[in-house]
């Protein structure tokens, strides 16, 4: 943890350095649901810029990052996301979440592909997170983080903020998107759930899951951030349906889902309120 630290202070002070603007609201895209937003860019380049460890790209992530300036502000927006079964800590796989925080960002926005776990979530569905499982085995906070990031024992009883999550919904509802609502867990991957699996978080009350998400939503907790996901549904879960899982059906539901998750995500950050 000390070194991460280290490292972490050494790319937020290379950031000001550059005279780059500070975010209000981080914005990170999940398997094949990088979008186009219509912004003023104010810089971009590669994930591995800001990384003090090699980030292997994922199928579907771009492996970017771009600083918009929206109507809400500015937004620094990840194209693409690190995974703990890349071979990383807990630690490293939140590091980008912790620099944006450390930037000053107030607010954690965040996609992921998920399977379902409830079948009344169809491929293509867009699902708005109340709540979380963190089956993945590990925690962020492990270690000795420093104290002024956070209480040692964070509340997590609204880790998904109302706040955000009423001002998703506003959008949703006046933009005629259909949003559900459900409870994700994240387990380690990178295998997909046995059906024995699905039928276990079924009954501990999932409805998505997937292999992300739960360590950053901690991480931003524990620093003060708001934060909000939506989840687009990418397949049945294993035993669902007699057909085995593909990772190009993840692809293909986040390229599905696209349009709509523009149109939401292009009111939402060009919201004045979203920054409270």
């Amino acid at each position: 943890m000390n070194h991460l630290v280290a490292e972490l202070q050494s790319a937020v002070d290379s950031w000001r350095a550059k005279g780059r603007a500070l975010p209000q609201t981080i914005l990170v895209s999940g398997s094949g649901l990088a979008i186009d937003l219509e912004a003023e860019v104010l810089a971009q380049g590669e994930l591995q810029e800001l990384l003090p460890f090699p980030a292997h790209g994922i199928v579907g992530h771009p492996m970017e990052f771009q600083l918009l300036r929206t109507g809400s502000g500015v937004v620094l927006y990840y194209r693409g996301r690190v995974h703990g079964y890349q071979g990383l800590t807990a630690a490293q796989t939140v590091f980008l979440t912790r620099f944006g925080a450390l930037l000053g960002a107030r607010n954690l926005i965040m996609t992921n592909a998920a399977g379902a776990v409830d079948p009344q979530h169809q491929p293509g569905d867009l699902v708005l997170l109340e709540d979380h499982l963190n089956l993945m085995g590990k925690n962020p906070l492990e270690g000795d983080p420093p104290p002024e990031w956070g209480p040692r024992f964070p509340d997590m009883t609204v880790a998904y903020s109302r706040r955000l999550r009423k001002l998703l919904r506003h959008h949703a509802d006046q933009r005629q998107v259909p949003l559900a609502e459900g409870i994700y867990a994240g387990m380690a991957g990178p295998s997909y759930e046995t059906p024995a699996e699905v039928r276990m978080l079924a009954t501990l009350g999932a409805t998505v899951v997937g292999m992300s998400t739960v360590l950053e939503v901690i991480a931003a907790n524990h620093l003060g951030l708001e934060c909000a996901v939506v989840s687009v549904v990418s397949n049945l879960g294993a035993g669902l349906l007699d057909v085995p899982l593909d990772h190009e059906e993840v692809l293909e539901a986040g390229r599905s889902a696209a349009a709509r998750l523009q149109t939401l995500f292009g009111a939402v950050l060009g919201d004045a309120d979203l920054v409270g």
